[in-house]
């Protein structure tokens, strides 16, 4: 069964008509979208969009064996006009399903929002799933058999794949392609790392995929460290890139300190900000985590451990940090980089880059400082994606 993407952008498409913004002013060429629309094997049209047919014959292909037009979502704007000789769009109600004469079966998937998804299975038994805008797949029960392919809004709504994953509706050798592609992520090289950090992956209109080739799936990194000065980003950058997984484990190093109302404001902040699937645990004690078994880990951050870790050894007194303290640091840290190392679950840390500012005005500072930038080099040395964000722009500094 193959795929042609006759457009992969938003409703809207992108650029936006007058939009002025950064990213719709960057998407041109191969980054320029049309709203998203797809042809099955020349028979069958998901979602019927302005220009359909001047996409199709662009990419080498005719509407002229369409048996069959679905709609997905709500259409806004003036009525577009159907073609000559298509069949009026129509929409299987949720839980139906529809045989084509030229062999497709369509099932008609509900929603947690206005619309519907469709579960396509060619002749060759190959297996899609077509999620619309702003939807994600509602009542999935496990155990579910893996789609060889998945075109959804991975950018707009990265838990819609994280219900497919929970189920095993999205396996390892899935295909996710990234559909619906709006001016929130800058398009091209920014996209591309994004949609890559969820196992996903974009392509220009008029592509023709063939369903069940997974030669293009992308391998998601199983350790990353995310460094970054305060307020840089860093924290939104690491959950960015497990949002689109399920039963993720917050590894939270900071505690509750208690009676600190600014500290609890930050805390607060980032618990609104994640999946409400994900679980926290407030511990420093990473090791035993790293471990076990489980779902990924997002340990936020590596900083705090450090400071607790010094806490423990008495760092702090240059008597203390003479006699044994400095030597017992060094065993934790070869400890927990060891950890990460024989890990296989798959880990986000952030860590704070402070060694290019001020240098601090006291020992113990500078002491504070210099461990810092040793227990991130050695928990680099250990992942296979490192990345800087500054102003909230990542670089990729490995992977």
């Amino acid at each position: 069964m193959d795929v042609t993407l006759l457009g992969t952008g938003a409703p809207a498409g992108l650029p936006r008509p007058d939009c002025p913004c950064a990213a719709c002013a960057a998407a041109q060429g191969e980054d320029a979208r049309a709203a998203t629309a797809l042809l099955v094997d020349g028979a069958l049209l998901l979602d019927l969009t302005p220009g359909a047919a001047f996409a199709a014959a662009r990419a080498g292909h005719s509407l002229a064996g369409v048996r069959q037009v679905l709609l997905s979502h709500p259409h806004d704007g003036p009525a577009v006009e159907v073609p000559a000789g298509l069949p009026q769009p129509g929409r299987v109600p949720d839980g139906r399903e529809l045989a084509l004469l030229t062999g497709h079966r369509v099932r008609a998937v509900a929603l947690d929002a206005p619309g519907t998804g469709y579960a396509v299975t060619g002749p060759d038994g190959g297996r899609l799933l077509y999620v619309p805008p702003g939807g994600a797949p509602a009542g999935l029960e496990a155990p579910a058999e893996p789609y060889d392919l998945v075109l959804a809004d991975v950018v707009g709504r990265p838990d819609a794949l994280a219900r497919l994953r929970a189920v095993g509706a999205a396996g390892p050798t899935t295909d996710v392609v990234a559909v619906h592609l709006d001016h929130d992520v800058p398009p091209g090289r920014e996209l591309a790392r994004r949609l890559a950090a969820a196992g996903a992956r974009a392509v220009p209109d008029g592509t023709t995929l063939a369903v069940g080739s997974y030669e293009d799936v992308p391998d998601v990194p199983r350790r990353t460290l995310v460094l970054g000065g305060a307020r840089s980003g860093k924290s939104v950058e690491a959950e960015r890139r497990l949002e689109s997984f399920p039963d993720v484990l917050y590894v939270a190093t900071g505690g509750t300190r208690g009676g600190d109302t600014e500290w609890a404001a930050r805390v607060g902040a980032h618990r609104e900000r994640r999946p409400g699937s994900w679980r926290t645990a407030e511990t420093c004690d990473l090791v035993p985590l790293l471990a076990d078994e489980g779902p990924p880990l997002l340990i936020d951050c590596l900083s705090l451990w450090l400071t607790d870790a010094m806490d423990a050894v008495g760092a702090w007194d240059d008597a203390e940090w003479a006699d044994g303290g400095e030597r017992a640091l060094r065993d934790r840290l070869r400890e927990l980089t060891e950890a990460v190392r024989a890990t296989r679950r798959t880990v986000v840390a952030v860590s704070n880059e402070v060694g290019s500012g001020i240098v601090p005005a006291t020992a113990s500072g500078r002491r504070y400082r210099d461990e810092l930038g040793r227990l991130n080099a050695a928990f680099a040395a250990e992942c296979e994606q490192v990345l800087l964000v500054v102003a909230g722009q990542a670089l990729v500094l490995r992977g």
